[in-house]
């Protein structure tokens, strides 16, 4: 298995990049070229939903990206650390007052995993006080052995 991970400041203009190595990585591990299109516009949509979710949390932390490649598919996993519950009274968890602001990067957020749905055919969104992840796979084409 080869895995090779970026990190980057949450800031629009680094989602391109990351889109670019993404796609450049998916095509080293196998990936049928036909889907290297959806491969970029996933990873832009998960990367531009991180940055997003980073920025209006006011997170300096960086948007995490994975690329895995395994023997029969590819994987990339988004992370962001920004939490889907706040702390209120006493510690316990509730969600966060809702605010126009907050309905509309809420709606962003599901409006980017429902395009990422559409894309993807294996995908697993996890998110908890601590961050989200989005996970994608595709599956490669094995290179043929030579006699």
């Amino acid at each position: 298995m080869a895995i090779v991970e970026l990190r980057f400041s949450a800031l629009p203009e680094h989602v391109r990049t990351a889109r670019l190595v993404a796609a450049a990585v998916a095509r080293r591990a196998g990936v049928d070229e036909a889907v290297l299109d959806e491969v970029r516009l996933a990873v832009g949509e998960a990367c531009s939903r991180a940055v997003g979710l980073h920025v209006g949390h006011g997170l300096d932390t960086p948007v995490r990206v994975a690329l895995i490649e395994e023997e029969k598919k590819f994987s990339i996993e988004v992370g962001d650390a920004a939490p889907t519950a706040t702390a209120g009274a006493h510690g316990s968890t509730a969600p966060a007052p809702a605010s126009p602001t907050a309905d509309s990067e809420e709606a962003e957020s599901e409006m980017g995993l429902a395009v990422i749905s559409g894309l993807v055919d294996d995908v697993e969104v996890i998110a908890d006080d601590k961050g989200g992840l989005i996970r994608m796979s595709w599956p490669v084409t094995p290179e043929p052995v030579l006699p």
